[in-house]
């Protein structure tokens, strides 16, 4: 039997999809919840820091932090082939915050972003065969994407 978490972060991100039919093609941002959901095993280990948790929840967020939220949070992300916004985006002081992607940035797409990006990081200790199983992203209240391993 194994048990599940969740953990999440939050950014400010600004992005476009530039075929978009509707307004979404336009430059505008969301509020990002990024929500690691993780699999495994409770530390029975007794004494240690762990015991009784998969994770512990500050884990996962220093990871979340580290590497979803201070890449993208108060940034711009760019579909690498938007040629438009790189242009655009020439006449900027080189510190704004750009990040580009080789991929349309949907909550679809950043959703499996964010899994490669966290998945790494996720380590078993004390043989409870910890696994990152999903990210959730949800983009609006009302509007959410799921990657699944």
């Amino acid at each position: 039997m194994t048990t599940i978490i969740r953990r999440y972060v939050e950014t400010d991100t600004g992005h476009r999809v530039p075929n978009h039919k509707s307004k979404c093609r336009h430059m505008h941002g969301h509020r990002y919840r990024f929500e690691a959901e993780v699999e495994g095993d409770i530390v029975t280990e007794k004494g240690v820091s762990e015991e009784g948790m998969l994770i512990d929840f500050s884990d996962i967020s220093n990871i979340l932090n580290q590497y979803v939220h201070d890449i993208i949070d108060h940034a711009f992300v760019v579909y690498e082939h938007d040629e438009l916004l790189l242009k655009m985006f020439e006449q900027l002081p080189p510190d704004h915050r750009i990040v580009r992607v080789p991929f349309i940035p949907t909550a679809e797409n950043l959703a499996k972003w964010a899994f490669d990006q966290v998945e790494p990081h996720i380590k078993t200790s004390y043989g409870n065969r910890l696994k990152l199983v999903a990210m959730n992203v949800r983009e609006t209240p009302k509007s959410w994407a799921t990657w699944r391993a």
